[in-house]
């Protein structure tokens, strides 16, 4: 009995000095200095860089000019006329007009075509029994996949010639640009073929704008 007393007193004590030692003063004293004054040229200019750009309205868009008054260059594929036309169309397409007389445009285009030469991957099957394709072989069944007594596959390379288009869209007003596009469509040395890939190139460029 007597050591659980003497226990308990010890146990007391000890709690009592930490009481104690939390409420003593503390050494550290909280401060803080005051923020230092804005610069002047603060207060007289406003950064807009800070700031994220205003989504642009391209419905306010209505009516176009070439830029600098000059018409799409032609090619040994297609001349000027035929770019005026396949743009003009195209533009017309997306509700943009030209600007007609000493009225102001409100866009600013600039179009360039070019010919190029690309090569093109094709895989067809060859079934040894037919000398190609897939078909019906000696069991009367179709034979898909690899291996066996079905067909195996062959990649050919052919060279085909691409008619490439690059639409540019430039802000008259602050001549920045606001709008560019590429396509491109496969052509022939036929003249027919050329133009249709040209009106073909010019329609896919454009048919990202008005971006949504």
């Amino acid at each position: 009995m007597k050591y659980r007393a003497a226990w308990f007193a010890m146990l007391l004590g000890t709690g009592l000095l930490g009481i104690s030692a939390c409420q003593s003063d503390n050494p550290y004293v909280a401060s803080s200095l005051p923020m230092p004054p804005a610069p002047p040229q603060a207060a007289k200019t406003l950064d807009m860089s800070a700031y994220p750009a205003p989504p642009r309205d391209y419905g306010r868009y209505r009516s176009w000019g070439w830029l600098n008054g000059q018409l799409p260059p032609g090619t040994a594929w297609v001349d000027s006329a035929q770019v005026v036309e396949a743009v003009s169309n195209g533009l017309d397409q997306r509700g943009l007009r030209p600007a007609r007389g000493n009225q102001p445009a409100d866009l600013y285009v600039s179009a360039t075509t070019r010919q190029e030469t690309r090569l093109r991957q094709v895989r067809e099957d060859y079934d040894p029994y037919y000398g190609g394709g897939m078909g019906y072989g000696r069991y009367d069944g179709y034979r898909p996949g690899y291996g066996g007594y079905a067909s195996v596959p062959v990649v050919r390379t052919y060279r085909e010639n691409v008619m490439v288009v690059q639409i540019n869209l430039i802000d008259a007003r602050t001549g920045q640009p606001v709008w560019s596009a590429s396509a491109d469509a496969r052509a022939s040395n036929n003249l027919a073929d050329r133009s249709t890939a040209l009106r073909q190139a010019v329609q896919q460029a454009l048919t990202a704008y008005p971006p949504s």
